[in-house]
């Protein structure tokens, strides 16, 4: 039976091998519990494989990883069909992407076209080779990662596939005593031992539920819906947040409140995860860039000016009606 406190021991095994990084833990910890993909942007070095390994061994997930080389054929990921001389027919011989967890590092090193077959893969949890649909084990979750943009060798990955990630962000180096710590071995791959699964698959799908269930008040939507809006009308922003993010904003609001041990949002959740949900949704005009701003400056701008909510806890007529489900 899972429960919130589900949640935190699945945290303090991560945590055995990832140091100082809570809020990134949690925060890619909500993206699995609302079903979403994580893209993580940062320098080589700084744990992002580790974090994945983490929660895979966490919650006992079948995982596959793969570096992201030009020479990569989308038919690495997907698969492909041999003929079987034996048995006088063709077979599916399944590719990397037939898990739970799939990590694709340095996603942004490689061709356009293997970048592309992950689309319907992480939009439609199925892969189509020969014109026959193979459906993907259940959870299915990809995290990537992708050098800082500007890194040699690298490219920048197409609109239509970042809006497939549900959030991108930063891990970032250690602070100080956390590092002394991964001096002292605390924090090495050898520490994947270390970890004892607390869920298996059935679990996390259990939780992801769970998740899912969280109240989101009418004014939560409409404050969520405001905030997207104010990106389309932004005079810095040539691309606006897509409807895509509208859902993505909602579905990790319920899930990053979950992990705090509530059942309904708060204004604060939305607020929380947003930066994550948008940064790598809009594109930014030339007026931004002569004025140097960021990403997170100009939404950062949009959360202070756009009102927050003001009624969002669940009516004891709403509790009742949730109990009754």
């Amino acid at each position: 039976m899972v429960s919130y406190e589900t949640v935190g021991q699945i945290l303090s095994e991560v945590e055995k091998m990832v140091s100082g990084k809570e809020v990134c833990m949690k925060k890619v910890f909500a993206a699995m519990l609302a079903g979403g993909h994580i893209l993580i942007e940062d320098v080589p070095g700084v744990g992002k494989t580790t974090l994945a390994l983490a929660f895979s061994k966490a919650m006992s997930l079948s995982n596959h990883r793969m570096q992201f080389t030009p020479d990569v054929l989308p038919a690495d990921i997907l698969g492909f069909t041999m003929y079987d001389k034996e048995k006088g027919e063709f077979f599916y011989r399944e590719g990397a992407i037939m898990c739970n967890l799939f990590l694709a590092d340095e996603i942004n090193r490689t061709s356009p076209k293997t970048q592309s077959a992950l689309l319907e893969v992480m939009e439609e949890r199925r892969v189509t080779v020969d014109g026959i649909g193979h459906e993907l084990p259940e959870p299915f979750l990809v995290i990537a990662t992708e050098n800082p943009k500007g890194s040699a060798g690298t490219q920048l990955l197409p609109e239509s596939q970042l809006d497939r990630f549900m959030i991108c962000m930063s891990m970032g180096y250690p602070d100080f005593d956390s590092e002394v710590r991964i001096a002292r071995g605390k924090s090495s791959r050898e520490g994947v031992e270390q970890i004892r699964p607390v869920i298996d698959a059935r679990g996390l799908i259990d939780l992801q539920c769970a998740a899912d269930a969280v109240y989101v008040h009418e004014s939560i939507y409409e404050y969520v819906t405001r905030l997207v809006t104010a990106t389309r009308e932004n005079d810095y922003i040539d691309l606006g947040v897509s409807p895509r993010g509208t859902i993505a904003c909602v579905r990790m609001a319920k899930a990053w409140a979950y992990v705090q041990g509530r059942d309904y949002v708060l204004p604060e959740d939305v607020t929380d995860i947003f930066l994550d949900v948008t940064a790598h949704r809009i594109v930014l005009n030339t007026k931004a860039r002569v004025a140097k701003l960021a990403p997170a400056q100009v939404l950062g701008e949009i959360t202070e000016k756009v009102a927050r909510p003001t009624s969002f806890i669940p009516s004891e007529t709403e509790n009742r009606r949730r109990r009754r489900k």
